[in-house]
């Protein structure tokens, strides 16, 4: 597809765009309305493609659950594996659509993986994540981002908690949850590992705060995400914080998402999925 749709795309999902203007944009491109509305369902992700592990799949156990937030309940979902050992916990950090199927599918994945995997709602306190994904994009611009970077440290106060923990804990983000999995990194001092999936970079100054292990993910088509790539690595060497830096090159923004049929680049996915689980067994387990 046109690369110049991809990144109109892209404005639309992060800036964001009206959908009108959206509409009057992707029109001058494509030529006329009809062809604007024939490439849109290429663009827009597709949960018919989310389920890759199925809800009731035999070897993990799944659930919906709650813990104390900053002034809020915290809505989740939580997959784990079955068995009564001791696992490694992941807090899996959603995009900026809030908790949607194909992120409860990757925290099945992470599961299945060997984890106990949480994936919070960010919009937990405004009530949940809205079925119409541009309501919940609006409703993630309105966040508290002090208080919602405390809402998801507390999921690993609430993992720990529970008797299936190992006590050690990591955390995997994507584009928005990306740029939380870095913050993260930065708060909450006994993380063992962040991977952050072509999330926006923390401040330069807040990276000797970082004591775990960091894993980044990058599309090399990925502009507007990958120019803070120098000023973070810079400082990551600087303050001597351990840190693998992976770049995909000729894939987009949200190349692991499988819902996304436009973006979706199956081998790097897989590839970086890899790298991801390797970290995990090496600094959870």
């Amino acid at each position: 597809m046109n690369q110049e749709i991809i990144n109109l795309f892209d404005e639309y999902t992060h800036v964001p765009l009206s959908r009108d203007e959206f509409l009057r944009r992707l029109t001058k491109i494509t030529g006329s309305l009809a062809a604007a509305l024939a490439v849109l369902p290429m663009l827009e992700v597709n949960y018919a493609h989310a389920q890759t592990v199925p809800v009731q799949d035999d070897r993990i156990i799944t659930e919906r659950i709650t813990y104390p937030g900053d002034d809020c309940t915290m809505k989740g979902y939580v997959a784990k594996p079955k068995g009564n050992e001791k696992f490694g916990c992941v807090v899996v950090i959603h995009e900026n659509r809030g908790l949607n199927p194909h992120i409860e599918d990757v925290t099945r994945r992470v599961a299945l993986a060997g984890f106990l995997a949480l994936a919070p709602d960010g919009l937990s306190p405004q009530g949940g994540t809205p079925a119409n994904e541009d309501e919940a994009r609006n409703m993630i611009g309105k966040l508290d981002m002090p208080k919602t970077i405390n809402n998801f440290a507390k999921a690993f106060d609430y993992l720990k908690s529970r008797e299936e923990s190992n006590f050690k804990a990591g955390c995997v983000g994507f584009c928005w949850g990306g740029a939380m999995a870095n913050q993260l990194a930065v708060h909450v001092p006994d993380l063992k590992a962040a991977v952050a999936f072509y999330g926006r970079q923390p401040d330069a100054a807040d990276v000797p705060k970082i004591k775990a292990t960091v894993q980044l993910h990058y599309a090399g088509l990925d502009e507007r995400i990958n120019a803070g790539i120098a000023a973070y690595e810079e400082a990551l060497k600087k303050a001597g914080t351990k840190y693998e830096l992976y770049m995909y090159e000729g894939v987009n923004h949200a190349f692991n998402n499988d819902t996304a049929p436009t973006r979706y680049n199956a081998a790097a996915a897989k590839l970086a999925w890899e790298r991801m689980v390797k970290l995990f067994n090496d600094t959870l387990k």
